[in-house]
């Protein structure tokens, strides 16, 4: 076994989950890729795929990107749709990408609605103060219990889905993470009251042990 590997498995000061998550880390190709490629994390290649396969990201689309923070969608989707077109918002500290706009905010506070259409008023020709797509690759900390997790995740995807569609304009597109099971099939049966065309995507970057999945809505029409 490589020296690396065994100094993470026989080091004390990690608890049992760190050493299974960091023997993971040095196991993943896409961890090692993002870090010759120039993106902030692996998450990079999961919009990338998304976008190839559903071809969402289009230059002049205006996108708001829901837990960004480190920054890698956000990375990749300005590059798409061009600079001042995208809010990325966490309640999180995330460093400056050239051409996105930023909020450190909880967007689960009363007033953060306010905030995110002030912002998307301040953005070049967006009159109506609307985006094209909202993007969310949110995820709640892990507590360790299947059941626990999966309604943390389905309960933030849930508000994901409630601002989207305050925000989009119609033919907009919502993006989100899911961990398949449980409800998740009653959010795709309310997604299909707004969106015209709502599907399960699991890109190849995905990790293959994780139940993770996205839901890809498309086709918004307000009610």
């Amino acid at each position: 076994m490589p020296q690396k590997f065994q100094n993470i498995r026989n080091h004390k000061n990690f608890s049992k989950s760190s050493r299974k998550w960091l023997l993971r880390q040095v196991n993943d190709p896409y961890v090692e890729k993002s870090k010759i490629d120039g993106w902030r994390s692996r998450a990079t290649y999961k919009i990338i795929e998304i976008d190839e396969k559903f071809k969402l990201l289009k230059r002049n689309k205006i996108v708001v990107d829901l837990g960004s923070a480190p920054g890698g969608w956000s990375q990749y989707v300005v590059q798409k749709v061009g600079d001042g077109n995208v809010v990325a918002i966490d309640i999180l500290e995330m460093s400056p990408i050239a051409g996105v706009n930023f909020m450190q905010l909880d967007f689960l506070a009363e007033n953060s609605l306010d905030k995110i259409i002030d912002q998307l008023k301040n953005i070049k020709f967006n009159k109506n103060s609307e985006c094209d797509i909202v993007i969310s690759d949110m995820a709640s900390n892990a507590t360790g219990d299947h059941n626990t997790d999966h309604l943390r995740i389905i309960d933030l995807l849930e508000i994901a889905i409630e601002l989207a569609k305050k925000i989009l304009r119609n033919n907009g597109s919502f993006v989100g993470k899911i961990f398949q099971g449980g409800n998740s099939d009653e959010i795709l049966q309310n997604l299909r009251k707004n969106f015209t065309n709502v599907k399960y995507f699991k890109p190849d970057s995905s990790r293959k042990d994780s139940s993770e999945c996205y839901i890809i809505a498309q086709g918004f029409k307000k009610i």
